[in-house]
């Protein structure tokens, strides 16, 4: 069975993380972020959203593992940061629903939402750099980089939260990610 951990990063959607990978069916638990790397014997990652870049524990190590990793708000906001990209304070803060454009319909994670989906997501930071090797996968009028990927590394993240009610094709989104872990 596809084994896939969710790493907290103090968010509050986090155990709704968890929730989406086990009704997918996914061995899964959520997993301190201070958990070293070796302790951790997974077929993928979840890097949960969260409030505060100070407290990301180990997660740039987890990036340095050779497993699939989606990191969510937060989580794809690390990945920029630790791989050369750069993240900014959003010009539109709180939650929010958001008409998200698929602008690579063939990536593995958010190709299949194309052409667009609605989703629940909060702009306080985000990414407008993207890293070395990512691609840009999706956007909207309130954030130019909403997703992005780099398919050589099974790296992918999203600034909104598939794991919510509010995202209208959240499970999907999980479902493509764990068949990036099979």
């Amino acid at each position: 069975m596809t084994r896939i951990v969710v790493v907290d990063n103090h968010g509050q959607f986090t155990h709704l993380e968890r929730r989406a990978l086990r009704d997918a069916g996914v061995d899964t638990e959520i997993v301190d972020n201070t958990t070293p790397p070796a302790d951790l014997d997974v077929d993928g990652l979840v890097l949960s959203g969260g409030p505060d870049m100070d407290r990301i524990g180990r997660c740039a190590e987890y990036l340095d593992m050779d497993v699939p990793v989606l990191g969510i708000c937060l989580g794809m906001q690390i990945m920029a940061t630790e791989l050369d990209g750069k993240v900014e304070a959003g010009d539109y803060g709180g939650y929010a629903d958001v008409d998200v454009r698929i602008v690579d319909a063939d990536d593995p994670v958010v190709g299949s939402l194309a052409p667009e989906t609605r989703v629940w997501a909060s702009h306080a930071d985000e990414v407008t750099e993207l890293p070395t090797g990512f691609t840009h996968t999706a956007t909207s009028d309130v954030c130019e980089i909403e997703a992005m990927s780099d398919t050589d590394r099974d790296h992918y993240g999203v600034q909104w939260h598939p794991e919510v009610a509010h995202t209208e094709q959240g499970d999907e989104l999980f479902e493509n990610f764990i068949d990036c872990c099979r």
